[in-house]
């Protein structure tokens, strides 16, 4: 019996059973891309010691009180201090140090004025910085723990490391960075028509673009995929390679073999197993035979064969799934509202998610159709950014319409897309 139910209720049922991965180290270096498993704090204030946000002379503010263009105020240049230096023993009021970018403020001194408004002048053997104006107290200083202070929270769990939080990282001494480990996600392909894709055509059958498909998902979304090969269209073959990635991977995801055919055996996999079902049918276009069921604690999720209705089914489900194994709280597929560009005119009994291209223009985002609108098109995944959402129960959409849009390339997430 496959009764349907709403695409919400399912990814519910599925979000149930979901937990938190393991954590693990890595060096920086190999950090980028990885979803940290800990609160990342600032070690120490930054800056943690006064500094020069600009090239020019550090000086005594008092100094210059009644500097003008008409009286300038010259202040002895007793030396040079640059960003890897420290200025050693306190400056006079009557003294300036000249102070490159990035270098620690001397003692004594508690402003900076920036070379281009100053002018060196020598006078008996000496040299002398020459200023025009009243410079204030504090003047171009950046102060200890201006830009972050010790203890207060950087980077939140959870977060995937961009070139940014590398950044922090380093200012910060992570040497060693706290991320979870990649959840592994088996991934099976059956279909005795399926050939390799370095094998040539014959007749009858096709080369097996899902697995490829969803080995790169799964690294999208940051998992490990291990790729379990083709398996025949029986009912042995098909268990035993089930069985043998459930006690290798984390997460087991089938593509085909789940509908009401004569060589459809995922059913029967899971009903030997003793796996509780979670669904078999939902409530969508395309991939309404979408399944999950668990079995020792582990989700099985039993993808549609065809190429764009798996595509869905994994963005929908399994990366979700994916996500909160790596410690995100935003798990799911940020969704935006767009204006459709081009009537859409399918009568809708599901939902339908269809393969979009998402645009900006005139300050307004733009939504059309990546391709054709059938679960077993391909050439309708190259260019989709995105999935156009269209409610059940619709006798289609015109051009103008505003829509909702899932973005597929977003790293942020949203509490639901629903």
């Amino acid at each position: 019996m496959r009764k349907p139910i709403k695409v919400e209720e399912a990814i519910e049922r599925v979000m149930k059973w979901s937990y938190e991965g393991e954590k693990e180290y890595v060096s920086i270096e190999e950090s980028f891309g990885r979803a940290l498993a800990e609160d990342i704090k600032a070690t120490t204030d930054v800056p943690w010691f006064d500094r020069s946000p600009y090239d020019g002379y550090a000086i005594c503010a008092a100094a210059t009180e009644n500097a003008s263009a008409s009286t300038p105020v010259l202040l002895e240049v007793v030396g040079t201090v640059g960003a890897e230096t420290v200025w050693e023993g306190p400056i006079e009021p009557h003294q300036a140090v000249k102070i490159m970018t990035g270098a620690a403020i001397p003692d004594g001194a508690n402003a900076v004025i920036m070379v281009e408004l100053t002018q060196e002048v020598i006078k008996d053997g000496k040299t002398f910085v020459q200023i025009k104006r009243r410079v204030a107290e504090g003047e171009n200083i950046s102060r200890i723990g201006e830009d972050m202070q010790e203890g207060c929270l950087l980077v939140e769990k959870g977060t995937v490391i961009n070139p940014g939080v590398v950044a922090v990282l380093a200012t910060f001494g992570y040497y060693r960075v706290p991320v979870m480990k990649r959840p592994k996600v088996a991934i099976i392909a059956t279909g005795s028509e399926l050939l390799e894709v370095y094998e040539p055509l014959e007749k009858g059958k096709i080369r097996n673009s899902n697995a490829y498909m969803l080995k790169a998902q799964v690294r999208r979304a940051g998992g490990e995929p291990i790729v379990y090969g083709k398996v025949k269209d029986t009912f042995e073959a098909t268990f035993e390679a089930v069985t043998k990635a459930m006690q290798e991977a984390d997460i087991v995801v089938t593509t085909g073999g789940v509908s009401v055919g004569d060589f459809d055996y995922i059913p029967n996999v899971y009903e030997k197993l003793g796996a509780q079902l979670l669904f078999n049918k939902v409530g969508m276009r395309p991939g309404s035979v979408t399944s999950a069921a668990v079995a020792d604690k582990k989700v099985l999720f039993g993808l549609s064969g065809n190429p764009s209705a798996c595509y869905v089914g994994f963005e929908l489900f399994v990366r979700p799934f994916l996500k909160a194994m790596l410690g995100q709280k935003n798990c799911y597929l940020k969704k935006v509202q767009a204006i459709l560009k081009e009537d859409f005119l399918k009568t809708n009994p599901f939902t339908r998610f269809v393969r979009a291209k998402l645009s900006y223009n005139d300050g307004m985002l733009h939504v059309e159709p990546a391709g054709k609108d059938k679960s077993n098109i391909v050439s309708s995944l190259v260019q989709a950014n995105s999935l156009l959402v269209l409610p059940g129960g619709s006798r289609g959409f015109k051009a103008g319409t505003k829509v909702d849009v899932l973005l597929l390339e977003d790293e942020e997430g949203a509490p639901k897309w629903s």
